[in-house]
């Protein structure tokens, strides 16, 4: 069945966008956007050092995340600096440094071009494994933590008020993200990860009458946009994973357009 690398990239898509809908739609409510672009720039870092020290690409990629995401609640929390700038100096300077750690392995050979833009048409059995796996995980915390979650979303101080700790929340939700790009990274890479947690669920926004409705409708929104994707790549010849946010895009365009739904879920 998973013998076709073509079959091997709509499974591994489909179970991506199944996680990043749900997932994305709290990044669209918290306005954290530019949040998850940071997270994404981090993992050039954690790629270069997971190959410098021999370890899997995919626990550096998280182990970086991870700490990048720490590094901001540290900062954040100082109140030194307005959120948006704490954001910058993050995602640039780990970016930067990935790069420059790369340049001074010369004797490893690493495609930059995979790692920004991704290769689902390389994707492996174990691949699958690892991202059916990891979406478990992600899509089963999201679960118990999604009243939580919803609450802080609306208003921290009355998730406080309610003994439900947000900044915790807070805290394991980027642990979440952290995740989900670790196990994406090679799907669609560090610059169109991010595109796919917001696009499909911004689609869904109009669409949806309850925050449960916005985050199943942002899951199908990205599961048409890989098959869709896949289809393009596949009939033009074009690169399958700017051709998947492509589609994204006019699912985008297609919600906008036709008057369904209401103002959205939240």
């Amino acid at each position: 069945m998973l013998e076709s690398f073509f079959t091997r990239a709509l499974v591994a898509g489909v179970g991506l966008a199944a996680v990043t809908g749900p997932l994305g739609s709290f990044i669209v409510w918290r306005r954290m956007a530019y949040f998850g672009d940071t997270m994404a720039h981090s993992a050039i870092l954690g790629v270069a050092l997971a190959l410098f020290f021999s370890f899997s690409p995919v626990v550096g990629v998280f182990a970086i995340a991870v700490t990048v995401a720490l590094i901001l609640a540290f900062l954040q929390r100082r109140g030194t600096l307005s959120a948006d700038s704490l954001l910058g100096l993050l995602s640039h300077s780990a970016l930067a440094l990935g790069l420059v750690l790369v340049s001074l392995m010369p004797n490893v050979r690493i495609d930059l071009m995979g790692l920004l833009f991704g290769d689902i048409l390389a994707v492996s059995v174990g691949d699958l494994a690892v991202i059916y796996g990891g979406g478990i995980v992600v899509l089963g915390v999201l679960a118990w933590l999604w009243r939580p979650m919803l609450a802080g979303t609306v208003s921290e101080d009355i998730a406080q008020a309610e003994g439900l700790n947000p900044e915790r929340t807070r805290l394991i939700f980027m642990v979440l993200l952290a995740g989900l790009i670790a196990i994406s990274m090679k799907i669609l890479g560090v610059l169109l990860i991010t595109a796919m947690l917001i696009i499909p669920a911004t689609a869904a926004r109009r669409l949806a009458n309850t925050p449960e409705q916005m985050a199943i409708y942002a899951g199908l929104g990205g599961i048409a946009a890989v098959l869709a994707g896949l289809w393009a790549s596949l009939h033009f010849d074009t690169p399958s994973g700017p051709s998947i946010v492509v589609a994204a895009l006019c699912v985008f365009a297609v919600t906008s357009i036709v008057p369904l739904g209401n103002k959205g879920a939240a």
